[in-house]
């Protein structure tokens, strides 16, 4: 018998009520300050994730054996930020209403603000880990409060100072930098620090995990609108997400920044499939 064919993540294809966690693309980059594309990353990665194996010999698991759905794309009303938030918190707020766990894929890193709010209303004394290039804190990019340089700013405007644990930075305003020394838990340039954070941070705090694919170096992960040279290996990041992933209490993650037309050899999606590969399988 012949059925539909549906693109789904590779091995993420069980049904939603029997699915631990549950993918979803927010396909947006309204507010993306330097170069465009970001739109095209998750229908990237769906296809391009047939490209390497279900099973990780790192962590000797596969996916074949995990429970996770891919419910798709969002249907975004790109040029309305606003209401495009919006979309992404009703999806978020659905899946962790039911005791799942939303996996976004982005998109620009804005639309981590929709997933969050949700999460954020569903466990007040959520705390935020972040591997970036960038700091995302400023207050306003050009006059425009809801931009993808903002978006860690907007998210302290929810929960407030020390909730904000952030790796890998090394770029941003001044500004930015100084807000950090005293507002959030900054950790620059590497990701030397993750292993000792794992360790010292309580356990039963509820966690949002978003990786910015920038936080890798260009040599690396070339696909992306904001390159910044400096950044780590893919295998730093590796172990740094499972660290993460396998010890606290991930409730909400998502992974953005990918433009898959800045790197025609595919070497950047490849990386972003291996790296939401292996945070799959550390949160089972």
């Amino acid at each position: 018998m012949l059925k539909n064919n549906i693109e789904t993540f590779m091995a993420c294809d069980k049904e939603y009520d029997e699915s631990k966690i549950i993918l979803f693309g927010a396909p947006f980059d309204s507010t993306t300050s330097f170069r465009p594309g970001t739109r095209f990353g998750p229908a990237a990665i769906r296809s391009e994730s047939f490209g390497i194996e279900t099973y990780s010999p790192y962590q000797n698991k596969d996916l074949e054996d995990t429970f996770v759905m891919d419910s798709g794309d969002l249907e975004l009303r790109i040029g309305d930020t606003d209401a495009v938030l919006d979309q992404i918190h009703e999806r978020a707020e659905i899946i962790l209403n039911d005791g799942k766990i939303p996996f976004m894929i982005g998109g620009e890193h804005l639309v981590t603000l929709g997933a969050f709010r949700a999460a954020a209303e569903q466990y007040p004394d959520i705390h935020i880990v972040h591997f970036d290039a960038h700091a995302d804190l400023r207050d306003d990019y050009l006059g425009v409060k809801n931009s993808h340089a903002c978006v860690l700013r907007r998210c302290w405007d929810i929960i407030g100072d020390d909730r904000i644990h952030q790796f890998g930075i090394r770029s941003g305003e001044r500004a930015e930098f100084e807000f950090a020394k005293t507002h959030t838990d900054m950790h620059p340039f590497g990701l030397e620090d993750v292993n000792r954070f794992v360790k010292d941070m309580d356990k039963s705090k509820p966690v949002y995990l978003t990786v910015d694919l920038d936080v890798l170096d260009p040599s690396v992960f070339p696909g992306t609108g904001t390159p910044e040279p400096g950044g780590v290996s893919f295998d730093e990041l590796r172990r740094a997400v499972t660290a993460v992933c396998s010890a606290l209490n991930i409730v909400a993650c998502d992974l953005n920044e990918l433009s898959p037309h800045y790197d025609h050899s595919g070497i950047s999606t490849a990386a972003a499939c291996k790296v939401i590969r292996e945070i799959l399988l550390a949160l089972f």
